[in-house]
């Protein structure tokens, strides 16, 4: 899948649908295109515009290293994201979103520090020598950590951004991170209020297919930005080795250049020294004659 997403692809994707237009927001009608039978349509030429320069704002942050967090715990999301974001190599969230994920983030990864301490335990045989009992209490709360968390024990730090599919269902997500000023990027229907999203994508975020496109495309975006760093840290350090070679080079001809010097100096001593020994002993042959 390329980044660029076209506008026949969301319109089969169905991307255009909106709720019904009593349940509407009327902060969302700058993207709205029509109503049809009740129901609100998204006009997916903007829609177009907006996924592209979301796609793009995601991919310079995957060139500087940054890291994305993607949020989206209802049914039709789950599994896109985590199929997505394994790929791209980002943390997500897909159950139930942890109060604190953002704002008490120390302590989160205190929490997930311990799936790293029951693991220890695991390889090296200190489980084994619990009693069953413990053994099941450890494994339940082992996969338990691995359910809520597993996903996000790679992230070390808060993420640079945030990336919501349904406003309204992740609002605690979205209210951790405007208290800390991190940018978020979200899929918005026409029920939701796009007032505290940085990036907004104008798209129907209940069917799995608009989410499957439009996360597929922020997949794609960060790959390609993850790999044009790859590029540029081995252009960089390729740079380094032949500047750190030719500066050694260099020395080494520095090096040789005195050498040279060192051996002509000393030749011409002996030169000299012979000379006056032989001039030496020319006079005493004439003394003793």
């Amino acid at each position: 899948m390329s980044t660029k997403v076209t506008f026949d692809q969301l319109l089969e994707a169905g991307s255009h649908f909106g709720h019904l237009t009593r349940r509407w927001n009327p902060a969302m009608a700058p993207y709205i295109f029509m109503e049809r039978n009740g129901i609100h349509i998204i006009d997916l030429h903007k829609t177009v515009a907006k996924v592209e320069e979301a796609a793009e704002a995601i991919k310079k942050m995957a060139q500087q290293g940054k890291t994305i967090l993607f949020v989206g715990t209802k049914k039709q999301a789950k599994d896109v994201i985590a199929k997505h974001m394994q790929e791209a190599g980002m943390p997500y969230v897909t159950e139930r979103w942890p109060g604190g994920m953002l704002t008490n983030f120390p302590t989160i990864r205190k929490t997930v520090s311990k799936m790293d301490s029951i693991d220890r335990m695991m390889t090296d045989g200190t489980f084994e020598n619990l009693s069953k009992r413990e053994k099941l209490q450890i494994t339940r709360q082992r996969e338990k950590l691995e359910t809520n968390f597993g996903s996000i024990k790679n992230m070390k730090a808060i993420p640079s951004a945030i990336f919501v599919v349904d406003v309204c269902n992740e609002h605690i997500a979205i209210r951790e991170a405007v208290r800390l000023g991190i940018p978020i990027f979200a899929m918005c229907d026409t029920n939701a209020n796009p007032k505290d999203i940085d990036f907004v994508i104008p798209a129907n975020d209940d069917a799995t297919t608009s989410i499957d496109v439009i996360v597929g495309a922020m997949a794609e975006a960060i790959k390609e930005g993850s790999m044009e760093r790859k590029i540029a840290v081995a252009d960089e350090k390729a740079a380094a080795q032949q500047t750190e070679g030719e500066s050694e080079g260099g020395e080494g001809r520095r090096r040789g250049g005195r050498g040279v010097r060192r051996e002509r100096v000393k030749r011409e001593d002996n030169d000299a020294m012979n000379a006056r020994l032989a001039g030496k002993f020319a006079s005493e042959d004439e003394d003793d004659k």
